[in-house]
């Protein structure tokens, strides 16, 4: 199948940019195996140089031209751009790059207004939108990611979607493509499992033996005690929030509890498994441990330990 005439690449995130380029690259050699693909550079680029290789050519064969940084582009080329997306050759791919944003606005807005074909890459800024990227990637490969597992890996990877889409890519060459919690723990050891947040996680989950696993990880990988009290008290604090908040959308939720969408969704899984007097009993846990790590303790993470498992027996204990 052929690529589309006309495409344009929308947003600065280098990997989704790269993707949609080689994509198209890789359909026109699909079609034709020796297609001419070539590169130029909106700000350097004359707009001879671009009509020469979107002019119809003697020889035929499939053509991709690729005009980056589009920003960038002087007038006189914005110009000839549009003047050939008015009437593109069928057997050329014109694929226009641009960062999106203010500038050079009006040549992305009349480009769009022309019908071309808009492929989406702005930077993912949203935690979600992380989330959903990871699952994305896994379904691409052709597995499936539970949704804790993809918040475990972005725990574990970072924010950097190369890092991420390559840390799904060996996830998947290494399982059965079924991606759950464990398995990203298994496989980022020592990484995913050092934050006081995972102590905190596994501990209002109610998982005692995963919450240990993560302090004892945390605490031998140098992690300080006080942090990891401050995650659990933070933890119990949020679940109590939001579940005094009641039921209904996190969106509409997040403004009046002044925290992001995707902490008050998370917190709402979890929440259903409390009861009144088990976030009670956990949050005089949360502070008794917090003084005890500033300073009221002589060991501190022993005390660390005591409200790991008081905070998650309070959570099996209140589920009942």
């Amino acid at each position: 199948m052929n690529p589309p005439a006309l495409l344009l690449v929308l947003g600065d995130e280098e990997l989704l940019v790269a993707r949609a380029v080689a994509e198209t690259a890789a359909a026109a050699r699909a079609a034709d195996p020796v297609a001419d693909v070539r590169e130029f550079e909106a700000s350097s680029t004359h707009p001879g140089e671009l009509a020469e290789m979107l002019s119809p050519s003697l020889f035929g064969g499939r053509r991709v031209a690729v005009l980056r940084s589009a920003q960038d582009a002087k007038k006189e080329l914005v110009t000839a751009v549009m003047a050939y997306v008015a009437a593109p050759d069928p057997e050329v791919t014109l694929v226009v790059c641009h960062a999106g944003g203010v500038k050079g606005k009006a040549f992305a807005d009349g480009l769009q207004k022309a019908g071309v074909t808009v492929l989406p890459a702005a930077k993912l800024s949203r935690h979600g939108d992380k989330v959903e990227f990871i699952r994305g990637e896994i379904r691409r490969l052709g597995g499936k990611c539970s949704g804790d597992a993809a918040e475990a890996l972005l725990d574990a990877v970072g924010n950097d979607l190369r890092e991420l889409a390559a840390a799904a890519a060996q996830l998947m060459a290494d399982t059965d493509g079924h991606i759950e919690i464990a398995t990203v723990q298994r496989y980022y050891r020592g990484r995913a499992e050092v934050s006081g947040f995972a102590v905190a996680d596994a501990a209002v989950a109610g998982d005692v033996p995963a919450a240990l696993e993560a302090l004892r990880w945390a605490l031998a990988t140098g992690v300080d005690p006080v942090p990891i009290a401050d995650a659990l008290a933070d933890g119990v604090r949020t679940i109590a929030r939001v579940a005094s908040a009641g039921r209904g959308n996190a969106y509409q939720l997040a403004s009046g509890l002044g925290m992001p969408a995707w902490k008050v969704e998370k917190a709402q899984r979890v929440a259903r498994g409390w009861s009144p007097e088990g976030l009670v009993d956990a949050m005089t846990a949360a502070a008794e441990c917090n003084a005890a790590v500033k300073g009221a303790s002589d060991d501190r993470g022993y005390a660390l330990e005591r409200a790991v498992v008081a905070v998650a027996s309070a959570k099996a204990g209140g589920g009942r």
